[in-house]
């Protein structure tokens, strides 16, 4: 079965099932955790003999299962947003500045995570030159849509790149929807990664790959599965098929939904200081 996914975890899954889980993956490290309700799942792949097993380039990745968020429990906004803003603080390491880029289509809901991302996230650039004193203490930050090559006639990474070259931002932020082989993970698992991204690698529509050696600064590879190829479901039925692709039924809530918070989330890292409310209050 070609099961795709974008998920490492989902990787370093389907490797432990083939072999059994009867022996130790050389260059990978893996562990789970609960924290707060919310499973994480962290897949260190350490040198070129992991990358080939899991088909993933070298890296630290993170997973974040957001079950309560999917099931609307009390409090389950808040308490993604905080855990999702602690990861993405822990890869950031408290850049003065950082460009995020919300990769995708946003008039496709399942290609529409990236930009819809980007409008719950506080941008600060414009008001720390207007209004120096009162946001000294911010991070610079600033965003950009790039759209897809089919509309721009440019590669997304071609537009960021010069973004980047005029800001010089301290990190990058790329924000893009995924592809999962499970089901279940769909608008609802949060990947952050050191390791870059590649758009469209998890459908077999490969983008030029936005990564540290490409754009010449750390990037912050922030990603959602919204989509999974109907192969991963049923082979056998769907061999005819090969292009089809699966989303959930309620895709448009959901991926809203997941957007907002991957959006507060980073807020959170990025302006350490703020709390949920005082985000709130900015974005309105």
């Amino acid at each position: 079965m070609d099961c795709r996914t974008d998920l490492a975890m989902e990787a370093y899954a389907l490797w432990k099932q083939d072999a059994q889980d009867t022996t130790q993956l050389p260059g990978v490290k893996a562990r789970e955790e609960e924290c707060g309700g919310i499973h994480i799942t962290r897949v260190d792949i350490l040198d070129e003999r992991g990358q080939a097993a899991l088909g993933k380039p070298m890296g630290r990745y993170v997973t974040l299962e957001l079950r309560a968020l999917a099931r609307k429990e009390e409090g389950s906004f808040e308490q993604a947003a905080q855990a999702i803003g602690r990861e993405a603080a822990a890869f950031l390491h408290s850049p003065k500045s950082a460009l995020c880029a919300g990769l995708g289509n946003d008039e496709i809901t399942p290609d529409a995570f990236g930009p819809w991302a980007l409008g719950s996230i506080l941008v600060t650039r414009h008001m720390k030159k207007q209004l120096p004193e009162v946001f000294s203490g911010f991070c610079s930050v600033s965003a950009v849509k790039p759209g897809v090559l089919g509309t721009s006639g440019m590669e997304a990474l071609e537009l960021v790149r010069a973004a980047a070259d005029f800001l010089k931002p301290e990190a990058i932020i790329a924000l893009d929807a995924l592809a999962a082989m499970d089901p279940a993970r769909l608008c609802t698992t949060v990947q952050l990664t050191d390791a870059g991204l590649a758009p469209g690698s998890g459908i077999g529509n490969h983008r030029a790959a936005f990564t540290k050696q490409a754009l010449g600064r750390p990037v912050l590879a922030v990603g959602a599965p919204t989509l999974m190829r109907a192969q991963s479901l049923a082979e056998r039925e769907l061999a005819g098929l090969p292009g089809l692709i699966v989303t959930p039924r309620d895709a448009d809530l959901r991926v809203r939904e997941l957007a907002r918070v991957v959006g507060f989330g980073l807020t959170l890292a990025l302006h350490p200081g703020l709390s949920i409310q005082d985000a709130a209050r900015f974005l309105a």
